[in-house]
């Protein structure tokens, strides 16, 4: 208790950081939807996948492949149901209150990694710059991102730590919050494998890596049972043209933007740099660096899913917002600068977020 207490005070300053750089984002948003007379509200709210987790929420799941909300994982909306029914307001207002919640517990994980890693001032640097990314508005929309990145970086801490049940238990949740939460249930089995095969044999190291997988293949599971068929949640993924393909798919889509798009939308270039970005980065920097092996499976098998799949290409970086540890290098050098470079730097890019934050709500036409 103790030491959760003591990391939670050292963790304060860069939750303290991390908040502000959300609110200068919501403050643009706010003032730019009054100018084109929009609502801010209905925005974070009940938009795009918004609408199909209060829909959940609201009525359960289909039984049949013609109404493919089986797509979606079920521990956010059932969260979302839960609090609703005992505080008040509706549910679409709790939704975006979790995620904003969420995103506090998310940053103070990824703070946690970066401290144990490299120290309080990288731990800082981790948290804002993961609250500065490019499409960081998600983390405070009713999405499921924030509850995916706080469970997966606690996750991640636990293995780090040698809390093995609770890596196992967290990475669970994470299985039944995304369906990357394979991911999540890789960097903790992986690691226990390689421990074993070097003699470790860890009662509690065993038990989470049984624990970890079980949260999304009983999601898949369920859905089969729900549709009667064992590739049932499969079949729903193909319905939204979410089909492995190796990265065929990204690749066309990746030339497209850069070379035979005569006008791209400024997003989509966006999106596009932020996937070739991550690919980069996580082979040049975090391979190098040789990042601890939980950090480099939880990275690689999230960049395996979400590039080596087709279907709709505008998401793509939000579903790498996760992705923590690729920010690892440049929180690194960014915390190693003078004071002044560093908040310049973090100013700018917290802007940059701020900015684009509110164009991919209120100018682009599709969903973030």
């Amino acid at each position: 208790m103790a030491r959760g207490a003591g990391l939670l005070r050292r963790a304060a300053p860069a939750l303290i950081a991390y908040t502000s750089v959300r609110l200068a984002g919501l403050v643009l948003l706010f003032y730019w939807s009054h100018l084109k007379h929009h609502g801010l509200w209905p925005a974070l709210a009940t938009s795009w996948d918004s609408s199909w987790y209060l829909g959940i929420a609201d009525h359960g799941y289909a039984h049949h492949l013609d109404n493919n909300n089986l797509a979606f994982f079920p521990l956010y909306p059932v969260l979302v149901k839960a609090v609703a029914a005992v505080t008040p307001g509706s549910r679409a207002t709790v939704g975006v209150l979790l995620a904003m919640v969420c995103s506090l517990v998310a940053a103070a994980g990824i703070y946690a990694v970066g401290e144990r890693l490299y120290g309080r001032r990288t731990g800082t640097v981790l948290a804002v710059l993961w609250g500065a990314t490019p499409i960081a508005l998600v983390q405070w929309m009713g999405y499921t991102e924030s509850l995916f990145t706080a469970l997966a970086a606690w996750s991640l801490y636990a293995v780090l730590t040698g809390r093995w049940v609770w890596a196992g238990l967290l990475a669970a949740l994470a299985g039944l919050t995304r369906p990357t939460g394979v991911a999540v249930a890789a960097a903790v089995v992986v690691p226990a494998l390689l421990a074993l095969y070097r003699g470790n044999r860890s009662r509690r190291m065993v038990a989470g890596a049984l624990i970890a997988p079980l949260g999304w293949l009983g999601y898949v599971a369920w859905v089969g049972v729900r549709v009667g068929r064992w590739d049932g949640y499969f079949a729903v993924q193909k319905l939204w043209k979410n089909q492995w393909d190796g990265g065929a798919d990204t690749l066309r889509e990746v030339r497209r933007q850069l070379i035979y798009q005569g006008h791209p939308q400024p997003f989509l270039l966006v999106v596009t740099a932020c996937l070739a970005l991550s690919a980069v980065l996580w082979l040049v920097c975090c391979v190098r660096d040789r990042q601890p092996l939980p950090l480099l499976v939880f990275t690689g098998m999230l960049l395996l899913v979400v590039l080596g799949s087709g279907g709709v290409y505008f998401p793509r970086a939000r579903f790498l917002l996760p992705a923590f540890p690729l920010l690892l290098p440049f929180a690194v050098a960014i915390a190693r600068a003078r004071p002044r470079t560093l908040v310049l730097v973090l100013g700018g890019v917290a802007l940059f977020s701020a900015y684009l934050g509110a164009y991919m709500t209120l100018v682009w036409t599709g969903p973030p």
